[in-house]
């Protein structure tokens, strides 16, 4: 019921976190918008995009387009990295995530039991959708990377911590001067590389999306 045709608009930024399915997204598109921006994973995307990853894939027939999610956003440059210097045989991936407005501040019923906790008071353990949806902005890694989550209550910045089977023999140094070159060249300004001793808060509104520590 949205008047977006009247108004002109041609980009709809779905950020509620409701309307995530391609067909609940398209509502926009019916109402008269020209695209579809969801900010988060959604089901059914005509393209789950990661800028300075797969951003170039995008055409005029993508209408609705996936911005995937923020982990996907940290993990995908990072192992597209990995993945062309090295190669990933397979990988696994935790992230120490930030609590979200989806957890309940006080112990309440959930259908998942670690889901019904108090954000605030405790380190959850949870699923996450991340690393597999990888394969969707990476095809080449579909089926290589898995991973779990970690809600813990702090109020941004959040952690992956990536383990990998490298395809072949390589060292830290390797690793590192890889993240190191990328962040520094192609994509400078969506990663980052840092050796100093900072803590999650130090990178709280950050400029660089993507920062990468040793």
């Amino acid at each position: 019921e949205l008047p977006w045709k009247e108004e002109g608009v041609d980009i709809a930024l779905e950020c509620t976190g409701i309307f995530t399915s391609r067909d609940k997204a398209a509502m926009h598109l019916e109402a008269g918008a020209k695209r579809v921006i969801v900010s988060a994973p959604a089901d059914g995307a005509d393209l789950t995009v990661v800028y300075g990853v797969n951003h170039d894939k995008l055409t005029k027939d993508h209408l609705v387009i996936s911005n995937a999610s923020c982990t996907t956003n940290c993990l995908a440059p990072v192992a597209q990295v990995l993945n062309d210097a090295i190669g990933i045989e397979k990988g696994f991936m935790t992230t120490i995530h930030s609590y979200t407005g989806d957890q309940p501040t006080l112990d309440t019923m959930h259908k998942d039991l670690y889901r019904a906790r108090a954000a605030a008071l405790s380190m959850i353990p949870t699923s996450t959708g991340a690393a597999k949806a990888v394969g969707l902005v990476l095809p080449e890694l579909k089926g290589k990377l898995d991973g779990v989550a970690i809600r813990v209550p702090t109020p941004n910045v959040s952690v992956v911590d990536l383990t990998f089977i490298a395809k072949r023999e390589t060292t830290v140094d390797e690793v590192n001067n890889a993240i190191r070159a990328a962040a520094n060249g192609r994509l400078k300004g969506i990663l980052g590389y840092t050796d100093e001793p900072l803590v999650s808060h130090d990178f709280n509104q950050t400029p660089i999306p993507r920062s990468s520590t040793r």
